[in-house]
């Protein structure tokens, strides 16, 4: 059994307020759990509407499932227009 982590820094370009960057994160969270079957938190910046780090956890067979699904992840959140990825640190247990 193979448990990879992936923490990001993340950066919110269109919310003018912390109600609008807590709206926009939970949809990409129920969107990033729905399709990708990993578990997603939010670690720090929950009182502020520019950024956030979130951590995704994932769990599978082999290393290279893993890493896959994990790519898939960080693929699908560089596509959101409204949200820039400022740093990311990946790791395999």
């Amino acid at each position: 059994m193979v448990i990879g982590t992936l923490q990001l820094e993340l950066r919110f370009h269109k919310p003018r307020s912390l109600k609008e960057k807590r709206v926009l994160l939970k949809s990409l969270t129920a969107r990033i759990r729905k399709q990708f079957n990993v578990s997603i938190a939010e670690l720090d910046g929950m009182d502020v509407w520019q950024r956030s780090r979130v951590a995704i956890a994932a769990v599978g067979r082999g290393r290279s499932s893993v890493n896959r699904n994990l790519d898939y992840v960080l693929d699908f959140i560089h596509e959101e227009r409204q949200i820039e990825i400022t740093k990311q640190q990946m790791e395999l247990l």
